[in-house]
């Protein structure tokens, strides 16, 4: 029975530890006009607005932090919330030492009255993956693409 435990403990992963992170120099302004998420040929009362969530994000510690999600409260001129039951904002996937900057797009209802702000963000990862994997053919959206030329 002990040599089941032991290769069962063996065999099994180590759990993934959640790590917060800090998050800095925040704005929030539509995305721009030649994004593909933009979508102006779908600009109308019933559709939605593009917005991207832009800052920095610092990982204290020596190791990357994988699967990242940022959480926040995404809020229109009146103080209302603009995603109904919802604070995970995106993922911005793993996130190496020190400080990174990230870009996230949202979907926001149109009509949605601005200046649009947001508050309580804050970013979460684990040590080890949670999610399945992006492969390395897999294609980049031009808001990625453009933070991965910097």
């Amino acid at each position: 029975m002990l040599a089941l435990l032991v290769i069962g403990a063996l065999v099994l992963p180590a759990p993934a530890w959640a790590a917060d992170l800090q998050v800095s120099e925040l704005s929030i302004e539509p995305c721009p006009a030649e994004d593909i998420g933009a979508q102006p040929e779908l600009r109308r009362p019933a559709g939605a607005s593009c917005y991207a969530l832009r800052g920095s994000v610092v990982n204290p510690t020596r190791k990357p932090v994988v699967d990242t999600d940022v959480f926040a409260l995404i809020v229109d001129s009146s103080g209302e919330p603009v995603l109904q039951n919802r604070t995970r904002v995106g993922s911005i996937g793993d996130v190496p030492p020190g400080t990174s900057a990230f870009a996230l797009r949202l979907s926001v209802p149109a009509g949605t009255p601005g200046p649009l702000s947001f508050r309580n963000v804050k970013a979460r990862g684990f040590s080890a993956p949670v999610r399945t994997r992006a492969g390395v053919d897999d294609e980049l959206l031009p808001l990625e693409q453009a933070l991965a030329d910097q």
